[in-house]
């Protein structure tokens, strides 16, 4: 009877200190560390004249197992979000570059907001001849000035 609570007593400190090292990383109570010290306290405190059932003990060592693979299955799936969002970004990003150096020697049709009079904006019609990526997005300059690609409308090969 000593071995067992020995042993029990030894889970119970390795899981309490796994629970204090998530707490201090994380700042949040790790399910599954809760739902063994549960278990252990549940085990601590039966009654040995009435010791529980060793299917209940199965299914709770199950539904453990599944927690720890849906925990598992979901930082893999937040691991992945976290790459497709990086990899979109880079596209996104590749996709401005190539446009915006695809209007190189093209004439262009730009919308600039007019500061006086909002409801109508100044047309600029003109080549593209310089293209560059300040602040992360796309500038052309036409007629010596430089805009941003969000303002184009149209664009026509030169004339």
């Amino acid at each position: 009877m000593s071995s067992i609570t020995s042993q029990i007593t030894a889970m119970r400190n390795e899981t309490a200190f796994t629970q204090a090292q998530s707490e201090r990383t994380t700042g949040m109570k790790n399910d599954s560390n809760m739902f063994l010290t549960l278990m252990l306290k549940q085990l601590e405190n039966q009654d040995p004249t009435e010791p529980t059932d060793n299917t209940e003990w199965l299914s709770q060592l199950a539904q453990y197992s599944s927690l720890e693979q849906m925990s598992q299955m979901n930082s893999g799936l937040e691991n992945c979000a976290q790459y497709i969002n990086a990899m979109y970004n880079d596209m996104t990003l590749n996709s401005e570059i190539t446009q915006t150096l695809s209007m190189i020697g093209k004439d262009v049709t730009l919308q600039i907001p007019n500061e006086q009079d909002p409801k109508h904006p100044i047309s600029i019609t003109g080549n593209v001849t310089e293209a560059s990526f300040e602040d992360g997005t796309g500038k052309i300059k036409v007629n010596g000035q430089y805009y941003s690609i969000e303002n184009v409308v149209s664009i026509r090969e030169k004339a």
